[in-house]
């Protein structure tokens, strides 16, 4: 299995990992099976995410994909931050091997995650779309 320099430096140096201790948002995805878990934490001012960090128990696409769908993120409206995809996530890291494109899901998962519990925190009525739409778990596996 192949993967790119920048699957493999966001591996090796990945970035925003940590808790933050007073997060307006948290979010957990994963799946046991898999043996891959995400969980995300945001800061949001203004409708603006300020800070994200996370961490990531799984292989080197779990974590590249988590510390670059965090960068993809700071600085972003929560609108915004909603529209990443995991296509979008597979392409800023130049592609993955089609067995761990499921971690690019889970990275789109874990921040819509963290945003819709922002929204609840902040008693906000707003739908957010926290499911893969695959139909089966976000590993790709038949359960």
């Amino acid at each position: 299995m192949a993967y790119s320099d920048l699957v493999m430096e966001h591996f090796k140096n990945p970035r925003n990992v940590g808790k933050i201790d007073d997060a307006d948002g948290i979010g957990e995805v994963g799946n046991a099976k898999c043996g891959d878990i995400m969980k995300m934490y945001i800061k949001v001012k203004d409708d603006i995410i300020t800070d994200v960090k996370f961490n990531t128990y799984g292989c080197a696409s779990a974590i590249a994909t988590s510390s670059i769908a965090t960068e993809m993120i700071k600085g972003k409206p929560l609108d915004e931050a909603l529209k990443l995809t995991n296509k979008a996530v597979v392409e800023a890291l130049d592609g993955l091997p089609a067995v761990k494109v499921h971690c690019s899901v889970l990275a789109e998962q874990a921040i819509k995650a963290a945003i819709a519990d922002y929204y609840k925190r902040k008693g906000i009525e707003k739908e957010v779309d926290t499911s893969c739409g695959e139909g089966h778990c976000c590993c790709n596996r038949q359960d």
